[in-house]
């Protein structure tokens, strides 16, 4: 699975906007969704941010790892 769709079904999961996790991480709202546009790729300090904010590994949130 690509990181974009990593990271919407992780959203989705959670059942928020793209707004309120672009909040929760210290983003605009615009940016976090080139995330799961597949335009941009977060930095890693952004990597981190989503990561925690979805409870998950590295590996699981860019798709290096199916174990969460």
């Amino acid at each position: 699975m690509e990181f974009k769709e990593r990271v919407r079904q992780l959203r989705k999961e959670k059942k928020e906007t793209q707004a309120q996790v672009a909040e929760a991480i210290g983003l605009q709202e615009r940016n976090y969704q080139r995330f799961e546009l597949g335009e941009n790729l977060p930095s890693y300090a952004n990597l981190i941010a989503l990561a925690d904010h979805f409870d998950v590994s590295l590996d699981y949130l860019t798709g290096r790892a199916d174990q969460r």
